[in-house]
This record gives C-alpha cells, sequence and structure tokens, in this order.
C-alpha cells in the first residue's frame, strides 16, 4: 500500500485541503468526528469576509487567495457559490473601510437604503461584492469533488492524539477546528459560539450585516435565509430558544418584514485562537510530519483556499520523500 496523507477534519478546511492533495495525485484520507451538515463549517453563513481571525497581515494575504478561487467557482452553479453584494453597516457612526477592501471595489454607503432606513437606526455603511458560499451544496461539492480525485472520508473518528492515525500515513494535516484543543492540548483555543436561524427564502438582493450589538446579519442562499447571530464565549452548543426569538426579532425590524418561520435552528463553536490562526510545520512523537491548519475563528471559507494552498506548499518536502507519492 502507498504511503499517504490523513487529514483530520471534516469541516471546509479539511475539504479545501484534501481536493488540493488528492487532485496532486496524493492518496488522501479525511477522518473526522462529523461530516458534511453536522460540522461546524456547515453552521456558517459562509459570506466572504475577515472576520474574528488573526494575524491580520496573514489572514487578509489568505483571504485574498482565496477570494480568486472563489470568483472561479462562483461560474459554476453546481459549486454552491455565488456573487453577492455584501452591505456592511454600523449603528454608531462612520464605517471604517478596510484598506484591504478599496481594492475590491468597496464604496461608501452615502444613502441609507430606503428599506433599511428609519426603524433600523443605522447611521453609516459601505459596500463590497463578494463571494457567497451555499454551505448546503458547497460542502457537499467540495466532498464530491475529493471523492472523484480517489479521496476517502471515514466518519465518526475520535483520536485522543495525533500518534494514533495509522503510520502507513506519512503525513498527518491538522484541521480539527475545536477539536485541537484536546487533540493538541492547544489552550489558546477559545470557542465562540455562534446561534442562527434558517428562515423561508428572502428577496433581499443583498448580505445585510451589522457587527455591532445586537450583532445581526441576512444572509440570503439559494432555498432558505440565514439570520444571525451570536459570538459569545462558550462552549455550549445547544439551542437557546430565547436567543433565536431575539435573532429573528432584531432581523425582522431591520428588514422591516413580519417575523418569517422558523425552518430550522443551528448552533456552531467559532474555533478562535488568541495567538493567530495555526498554520506551520511540526513533528509528531513518532517522527513524522503533522502540519497544523486552525484556529480560523469566523473566517474558516474565506480563508479556506489560501491556507490549504499553504499546506500543500509546507508538506511538499515530505511528499517527495516518499515512493509513489509524486
Amino acid at each position: 500500500m502507498k504511503h499517504g496523507v490523513a487529514i483530520i477534519g471534516g469541516g471546509v478546511s479539511g475539504l479545501t485541503c484534501g481536493v488540493l492533495l488528492a487532485e496532486r495525485g496524493y492518496r488522501t484520507a479525511i477522518f473526522a468526528k462529523e461530516t458534511g451538515q453536522e460540522t461546524t463549517s456547515a453552521v456558517a453563513a459562509a459570506v466572504w469576509y475577515p472576520y474574528d481571525a488573526e494575524p491580520a497581515g496573514n489572514v487578509i494575504a489568505w483571504a485574498l487567495d482565496t477570494y480568486k478561487s472563489l470568483v472561479d467557482l462562483s461560474g459554476e452553479p453546481r459549486t454552491g457559490v455565488s456573487m453577492i453584494e455584501l452591505r456592511q453597516f454600523s449603528r454608531a457612526g462612520e464605517v471604517q473601510i478596510p484598506h484591504w477592501a478599496h481594492s475590491l471595489g468597496a464604496q461608501r454607503l452615502s444613502i441609507i437604503p430606503s428599506g433599511l432606513e428609519g426603524s433600523c437606526e443605522f447611521q453609516d455603511g459601505f459596500s463590497i461584492t463578494v463571494p457567497l458560499m451555499d454551505t448546503t451544496i458547497y460542502l457537499d461539492y467540495l466532498a464530491s469533488r475529493f471523492l472523484a480525485a480517489d479521496g476517502s472520508i471515514t466518519a465518526n473518528v475520535f483520536f485522543e492524539k495525533l500518534e494514533d492515525v495509522d503510520d502507513e500515513f506519512v503525513l498527518v494535516i491538522n484541521c480539527a477546528g475545536m477539536g485541537a484543543r484536546e487533540l493538541v492540548h492547544d489552550l489558546d483555543l477559545e470557542p465562540h459560539r455562534g446561534q442562527v436561524a434558517i428562515v423561508p427564502k428572502i428577496d433581499l438582493g443583498c448580505a445585510i450585516v451589522c457587527d455591532e450589538p445586537p450583532l445581526m446579519y441576512a444572509i440570503p442562499r439559494t432555498n432558505d435565509c440565514v439570520f444571525g447571530g451570536t459570538n459569545e464565549l462558550s462552549d455550549d452548543r445547544d439551542i437557546d430558544p430565547a436567543v433565536t426569538s431575539r435573532i429573528v426579532a432584531e432581523c425582522s425590524r431591520v428588514l422591516k418584514i413580519s417575523n418569517p418561520q422558523i425552518l430550522a435552528e443551528r448552533v456552531g463553536l467559532r474555533p478562535f485562537r488568541k495567538s493567530g490562526v495555526r498554520l506551520e510545520r511540526d513533528r509528531l512523537r513518532d517522527g513524522r510530519t503533522v502540519i497544523h491548519n486552525y484556529g480560523h475563528g469566523g473566517a474558516g471559507f474565506t480563508l479556506s483556499w489560501g491556507c490549504a494552498r499553504e499546506v500543500v506548499n509546507l508538506g511538499h518536502y515530505d511528499l517527495r520523500q516518499r515512493d509513489g507519492l509524486e
């Protein structure tokens, strides 16, 4: 049997790394406790925007790299990626347009759109066209693309330590998200709890976000709309009905609509790392190479392709040393 690559984690980071490695001809296997719509990635609104991740310099570089890949994918309906106008608002005063956003065509909203005037109390905002990944489609697209390249996915797998990965795999990629807190004893990881409500499709024409308290966003998708949200330090994954009611009421107030039917409620834990995204090469106690790729906070989708390309570059040396991998 040829030596291969094991990826720990079945969310967007693990799948994207898997696609790049498998399509380069490496025998690649994903092992995950949760896969598909059970992952934290499936809970994300998944609109492209660098959010809740550090350090800024690396994050922006990975994000812009990912932006280009997602723009290319947006031309294929089967991917679930589309381009959408994102309107970022402020209740408190003038919004500072990020320096990187100007190159992507960001423009200040000189007049708050009439549909959002009055009751929502927004004082300023800017718009930018960005990729939107419908997680109900995009995660399946990545998994199908990975499997088509002869990758394999094994669900319901829990490793106590990385050395537990079978030694037939000469390279281990750690995309465990919050799971890395126990897997590699990384106490820098903290769970930023996000709760959302899924409501029937609303023809908004844009995605609407306000990061100031109360945090709110309304993200229209192919068949529904994501209302959010929360960002609090907590590892509680239980649905809080009172929070759902608050989210739906605030989004409905801003959009000037009656409270819609709630189709689903979801909670995910954003894997925020206080010392910044961990993307580096390391050694396991048994001598094998591991590449860590976790701690993306609320920007897992936004950083996915840029980080995956760096993972491949970091692992290239080890892969070249093994017969049958190139």
